[in-house]
């Protein structure tokens, strides 16, 4: 049997970043919780804290504050079920999950918001690229994760959620200073390419799916914002990949404009979670499905 008080105590240092915070979280002293991982420490036989500032989960501490994760949302759902088993009101179960930054401005808010509207779980959001959350899954940082990962992920099960499409675009203006003759490799390599962030591949991925990639890549401005990165574009700073639905006003109004018509960039999403959550993430994984299903392509 797990000691849960040190699992508590373990998770309070990883999630508040030291052993100070989590001792004010848990209303015991530092020295209590310091006992309390090095007794589960001891236990488990490896260490589970990397001291520092922040203090961090090692993977196995990782892994044990995702258990801990699952029994609080498992306690929670029966208390809602069977209020007399477990009549002491509840610290509501917080679930990290792993999301990329296109899928929450354009559908993700909306799964979560129902979600949160029939439960009392929190959420806790690690927002990273489509190709990069899945490894935030295997490493257990995150109970669940919209990911691009098409291949089986250790330990977790997974559905398909539909396509994003992506559209290679920029002003009307941009075009016509740098595009004048026509899209070509020689003129992609000049023009200066919006980038979300150094994880960002989706305009080299365009490129190369479209021949028109070449040794040197265009100049790169970094704007990790969605609202600022389209901004960017309508404002003449560079080219970029945009979700489809996030720029239809732009397109209809003829702010932004294809680069090339008619080549889309399709990049197929997955909802992930460790198969032991999957029982007790049923309601989740239905507001992910139902609102991804309003917004995305068919797989």
């Amino acid at each position: 049997m797990l000691d849960y008080l040190g699992l508590a105590a373990l998770a309070a240092v990883v999630r508040e970043g030291s052993f100070e915070r989590a001792a004010k979280k848990l209303h015991v002293t530092p020295s209590a919780v310091s006992q309390r991982v090095k007794q589960l420490e001891e236990r488990t036989g490896q260490v589970l804290v990397q001291r520092g500032n922040p203090c961090t989960g090692t993977e196995a501490g990782r892994r044990l504050c995702l258990h801990l994760e699952q029994v609080a949302l498992l306690e929670n759902e029966l208390r809602r079920s069977n209020p007399d088993l477990l009549p002491q009101a509840p610290v509501a179960p917080t679930l990290k999950l792993a999301v990329n930054a296109d899928s929450l401005s354009t559908w993700f808010m909306d799964a979560m918001a129902e979600f949160t509207a029939g439960g009392d779980e929190l959420l806790d959001l690690r927002i990273d690229d489509q190709d990069h959350t899945a490894q935030a899954l295997r490493e257990g940082a995150v109970i669940g994760a919209v990911t691009g990962a098409s291949s089986q992920i250790p330990g977790c099960n997974s559905w398909p959620l539909g396509t994003m499409r992506y559209v290679a675009a920029a002003s009307p203006s941009f075009v016509a200073r740098y595009f004048a003759e026509g899209v070509s490799a020689e003129a992609l390599a000049r023009a200066p390419i919006m980038t979300f962030d150094r994880k960002d591949r989706l305009q080299d991925q365009w490129m190369q799916a479209n021949g028109l990639a070449s040794r040197n890549s265009g100049p790169r401005h970094f704007l990790p914002s969605n609202y600022g990165y389209v901004r960017a574009c309508e404002i003449g700073m560079g080219w970029g990949m945009h979700p489809e639905v996030l720029i239809d006003e732009q397109l209809a109004r003829g702010r932004l404009v294809p680069l090339i018509a008619g080549t889309p960039l399709d990049v197929p999403l997955f909802w992930a979670l460790p198969r032991s959550a999957q029982t007790s993430l049923a309601r989740l994984t239905d507001c992910v499905m139902r609102a991804a299903a309003e917004v995305l392509t068919p797989a």
